[in-house]
């Protein structure tokens, strides 16, 4: 089904931008977090919520950031809480900061850094928070390492407790923080996506031959993971038998870029793509879970919509965690657009 967008665009952005962020520990509010990836000017983080009518997207606070951003997660048990991955003239960093109390301000120029996750001699990909609430642990990703930190707001410390390598895997990319299992992460490179144990920093189970861009846990159900890979789409796995998958989707048009399960209704996923397009699923797994030897059951998925408003390439989308029905989508040229997917429960 093909559509275009009825959706509530916010257009507070002034550079381009490829990250988005849902704000999980706002439980009062849909909210988001939105920053920029601009080379000459400096960047900005949008503190982003839906207004109490539900009518429009509201900036609450812009934030002046000093470097590119290019990845960007929200803490998930501190609203105020977030981090980044940027660039600047010397290379890659990370950081995690804490927004100022506003007190009626909408603009507060100045973000407190908390600390560094510094250490990193490869190119840093990816920062990871275990998505299910409070833990004092934090994940960075390099090209070549996995780096496990403990971490504590409060006092404003982090330090690394232990250090995994790829070895010869190509290239790591990032990865996804297993929801149900905060001892196990899933992490990609150019050519294979691995699980590993962060008790001892050993990865085992692989999927081999694929150019993965992203992955993603389902949070209802355990075991499943989607990919967003070149050749072949979407597809989702059982993490206990990944030598086939258990569905493939079509992919986009040109790459599939990322990929997201709703965080309640556990059959929607969401992925986006350079095609300027997201595309709404009804991704229907029913696993055997007698063992990993059990045969996966086959059903039919339909595309339940395609938004195709977009003049520019979807790097980030984001449900929001305090309505589900609705999700954030941002394009390359820092457009974002709020759509509500409600019309489409009913199917489930």
């Amino acid at each position: 089904m093909q559509g275009g967008s009825s959706g509530i665009v916010y257009g507070g952005l002034k550079y381009q931008a490829r990250c988005i962020a849902d704000v999980r520990a706002d439980a009062g509010s849909t909210t988001f977090l939105a920053g920029t990836l601009s080379l000459k000017e400096e960047n900005e983080v949008h503190l982003i919520r839906l207004s109490p009518a539900e009518s429009e997207l509201v900036c609450d606070g812009l934030f002046y950031h000093p470097n590119e951003i290019w990845d960007l997660k929200s803490c998930p048990f501190d609203h105020r809480v977030f981090s980044t991955v940027y660039t600047s003239g010397e290379g890659y960093g990370a950081a995690v900061w804490k927004i100022p109390e506003q007190h009626g301000q909408s603009n507060s120029p100045q973000l407190e850094q908390l600390f560094e996750l510094a250490g990193h001699t490869g190119k840093l990909r990816r920062v990871l928070w275990w998505p299910l609430g409070k833990h004092d642990k934090l994940i960075s990703i390099d090209d070549r390492n996995i780096f496990l930190w403990n971490i504590d707001t409060s006092n404003k410390s982090a330090k690394v407790i232990s250090q995994g390598s790829a070895d010869m895997l190509p290239n790591l990319r990032g990865g996804a923080w297993d929801p149900h299992n905060h001892n196990s992460i899933a992490a990609i490179s150019d050519s294979s996506l691995h699980l590993w144990d962060l008790r001892s920093m050993d990865k085992s189970t692989a999927i081999e031959h694929a150019h993965i861009r992203d992955v993603d846990y389902n949070p209802k159900k355990q075991n499943i993971i989607a990919t967003a890979e070149d050749e072949f789409g979407i597809r989702l796995w059982d993490i206990r038998m990944l030598k086939h998958p258990l569905k493939d989707l079509p992919g986009h048009s040109h790459w599939t870029w990322t990929v997201r399960h709703n965080p309640e209704y556990d059959e929607l996923l969401l992925s986006a793509g350079t095609d300027s397009t997201v595309n709404l699923w009804l991704a229907q797994v029913i696993s055997n879970d007698s063992g990993p030897d059990s045969s996966p059951k086959r059903q039919e998925e339909p595309l339940l919509n395609s938004y195709t408003d977009y003049e520019d390439s979807i790097y980030g989308i984001a449900w929001s965690s305090h309505d589900p029905s609705l999700f954030a989508s941002l394009s390359y040229d820092g457009r974002v657009v709020l759509e509500s997917v409600k019309p489409y429960l009913q199917r489930k």
